[in-house]
């Protein structure tokens, strides 16, 4: 029971907590936009059995650490650059990242043109999407979570926690998406972002993650304003300002 009375544990508990907490909002996004294509019905459904498999995928990587460093170790070197385990995992993933948001983007602005040839996503395959996504975003905050902390412990709580504020969050999050077509563009656009830079993290180019977070932020930070702007000013009547004043009567009175 030490533990409990060590603050440089529980630091890292809540930074670890933290990173957790924002690489599961991705997670949400990811999901969000894919449950939309389902029938409303099977919309929640779907979001708590992704995000309960991206806490699975978390917890059997926590628990396979030693498997997870040796991710580490190359490969095979490619174009003079060294491929490992994790490297090919973050790059497989970047790359369906950027072609998934890519096709969701052109759906969403082109799919009223091909409506008649577009058929409706299934349980499975978007249940199966999520679930590559879900390796990926869990390898790199496992691999992230072992490099900060070294108790098991800490680092299994700091996930499970994540993941419950995830799970309680995640409806509010999916509707406020889904909602507003701007903020879904934006969502979109996050993705790509992120795709670009696990594919720069799979080439060992680490790009720090304020560089990433820090832009979408901003972008989340201007969009609000930008929607309580629109909502003042739908719910502020019209008024007219004329810049003259209309007498009340000038017509001329004829019987005299």
């Amino acid at each position: 029971m030490d533990w409990m009375l060590s603050p440089e544990l529980w630091i890292a508990f809540g930074t670890l907590l933290l990173l957790e907490v924002v690489l599961g909002i991705d997670n949400i996004v990811f999901i969000s936009i894919l449950a939309g294509r389902l029938p409303a019905a099977q919309q929640q459904r779907a979001r708590v059995v992704g995000l309960s498999l991206a806490l699975i995928t978390r917890l059997l990587l926590l628990a396979s650490l030693s498997w997870v460093v040796g991710l580490t170790a190359p490969l095979f070197t490619a174009l003079g650059q060294e491929i490992s385990g994790r490297d090919l995992i973050l790059l497989l993933g970047g790359l369906f990242l950027l072609g998934k948001a890519t096709f969701e983007i052109h759906e969403q602005l082109e799919g009223a043109e091909h409506a008649n040839t577009r058929k409706a996503a299934s349980f499975a395959s978007v249940i199966g999407q999520i679930l590559v996504l879900d390796v990926v975003f869990s390898l790199d905050s496992v691999i992230t979570a072992v490099g900060m902390v070294d108790e098991l412990g800490i680092m299994v709580a700091a996930v499970v926690v994540a993941m419950v504020i995830m799970l309680f969050s995640a409806r509010a999050i999916s509707e406020f998406v889904n909602r507003h077509p701007t903020v879904k563009m934006l969502a979109l656009s996050f993705l790509l972002l992120i795709g670009g830079s696990l594919i720069a993290e799979g080439f060992d180019q680490h790009i720090p993650k304020g560089y990433v977070y820090g832009p979408i932020a901003f972008s989340i930070f201007v969009e609000f304003l930008n929607l309580r702007a629109k909502a003042k000013r739908a719910a502020t009547p019209v008024h007219l300002h004329p810049t003259y004043v209309k007498q009340a009567d000038e017509t001329p009175d004829t019987d005299r």
